[in-house]
């Protein structure tokens, strides 16, 4: 398997591959709107014998206090290759990519046992201002402190908030 950045030819793939993984197309449609408006920060796909089986894709997030963040929104893996550790490889690349590039912490609205895997955490998220809260909210330091004083953060335009 390796992983790459998705291209232009990958765009029907990855759109079924997300529709797939989510059992529905409205986070298959969000990666096409993100990717649209100019929104997708770095897209990363996983592909073994010629087949896309993963996807991941970051988008930039405004701060009041001007730090460098993204959002993680969506991670999918093919169904049939989930729990293959295919997502945790897509989030440490992507990670590494981010990081390389000034993206100082990492956002996610997602399953409160599968991301802390990789790093995320509620509490370390507690002083972010955004549409969501609780233990599904959840934020990775990729610069250590970033997340020491309150700020607040907008998505981009295709989430709809």
């Amino acid at each position: 398997m390796t992983i790459r950045a998705a291209g232009p030819a990958d765009q029907a793939a990855i759109h079924a591959v997300v529709a797939a993984a989510f059992g529905q197309p409205d986070e298959a449609d969000l990666v096409d709107a993100l990717r649209a408006d100019g929104d997708a920060l770095l897209e990363l796909v996983a592909v073994e014998a010629g087949a896309i089986v993963g996807h991941i894709l970051f988008s930039p997030l405004a701060a009041t206090n001007g730090r460098r963040l993204a959002a993680l929104a969506p991670l999918s893996v093919q169904p049939g290759r989930q729990k293959d550790g295919l997502g945790t490889a897509l989030m440490e690349e992507g990670h590494r990519r981010l990081a390389a590039a000034g993206i100082e912490t990492v956002i996610v609205l997602g399953h409160p046992a599968y991301y802390p895997r990789a790093g995320y955490s509620a509490e370390l998220a507690r002083t972010v201002t955004s549409p969501f809260r609780g233990p599904s909210f959840m934020a990775l330091e990729l610069v250590p402190g970033t997340l020491s004083e309150p700020l607040t953060i907008r998505y981009a335009k295709a989430f709809g908030l």
